[in-house]
């Protein structure tokens, strides 16, 4: 199922009139792969909602930062090894979660299974003798 943001909707004209930009400079981020867009079976590009604000968010780090198109690629391809690493992180966290869960259930088991008549040791219980 594709995300309502990332449904391919805008041919080049509109998405760079949405964006602000001039339709060359959409091509130009897509020849360093900045933006890929969508393709219909005749080869027409077309630009979702997610690629709209990835392009608008190219052109802060260009205009407001002065980062070059390099620039702005290392920065994106960070950000997505990061949010990569944050899911890979948080399904960890969830598997751990599960295990913990499931140790606790054994040991339970475990201590359920004890006869009565066997009372645990305290170390308080013996007596030291000293020469």
């Amino acid at each position: 199922m594709v995300k309502k943001d990332n449904l391919p909707l805008y041919m080049i004209g509109v998405a760079a009139k949405l964006s602000g930009i001039h339709p060359q400079t959409l091509r130009i981020y897509e020849s360093k792969e900045l933006i890929i867009p969508k393709r219909t079976a005749k080869n027409t590009r077309l630009y979702s909602n997610s690629d709209i604000d990835t392009i608008k968010y190219i052109q802060k780090l260009t205009q407001q930062f002065g980062i070059n198109l390099a620039g702005v690629k290392a920065i994106i391809d960070l950000e997505n090894e990061v949010k990569d690493l944050q899911d890979k992180m948080r399904k960890m966290e969830e598997e751990m979660d599960l295990m913990e869960k499931q140790v606790k259930e054994k040991i339970r088991k475990i201590h359920q299974s004890y006869k009565f008549e066997i009372e645990p040791y305290s170390n308080q219980e013996i007596e030291i003798k000293r020469k």
